[in-house]
């Protein structure tokens, strides 16, 4: 493992233990904000303007997260065993957590969601993605993810998100109009 990678691991999860609301704030970020996430991403697909939105961002989301969570990050695991800190470090996690480390999926599926909502909606993908960060952020402070994990994840998710944008682009231009502007034409 990286030198750098257990640094800043070490320089993060540092203040864990030591300050009891924070460490409660920190398992609500890591282990219970991504159910409000993921409900907050069907409440706002929900409240689009016609059936057709509705559904093509839904779409849209479920298609990167299968392909980012589901399928990426396991066959990456395969070919990457890599054990997660308090496995490596012999410490107990502020939260349970098993499996493998590399790459993180709770990264793969947020940052997946919130690239599809960014090029859907930018002001509610910018809530997202920070969201998806603070997650990220939160999962090493308790001592579950390296931060290479989570920045392994965030690419798989945004690679996945933008690979179904890319894919979904010809029938997605006649649903969004954000999709039209980015492809160079007028709603």
């Amino acid at each position: 493992m990286a030198d750098w990678n257990q640094a800043l691991f070490t320089f993060i999860h540092s203040g864990s233990g030591r300050v009891f609301l924070l460490d409660d704030f920190a398992v609500f970020w890591a282990q219970y904000l991504p159910y409000l996430v993921a409900i907050s991403f069907l409440v706002l697909a929900c409240l689009r303007s016609s059936q057709r939105r509705r559904w093509a961002m839904f779409l849209e989301g479920a298609l990167a997260v299968i392909i980012s969570r589901g399928i990426l990050t396991e066959l990456v695991r395969y070919v990457f065993p890599i054990s997660r800190p308090f496995e490596v470090l012999n410490f107990t996690a502020l939260i349970a957590e098993s499996g493998r480390s590399f790459p993180s999926g709770h990264a793969a599926f947020f940052f997946a969601l919130g690239t599809v909502m960014f090029l859907v909606d930018r002001f509610w993908g910018y809530w997202f993605l920070g969201f998806a960060v603070t997650n990220g952020l939160a999962r090493v402070f308790v001592g579950v993810h390296w931060p290479m994990d989570i920045v392994g994840g965030a690419a798989l998710g945004i690679l996945s998100a933008l690979l179904v944008r890319k894919l979904l682009e010809p029938h997605l231009l006649q649903v969004h109009p954000v999709a039209q502007e980015a492809a160079g034409e007028n709603p």
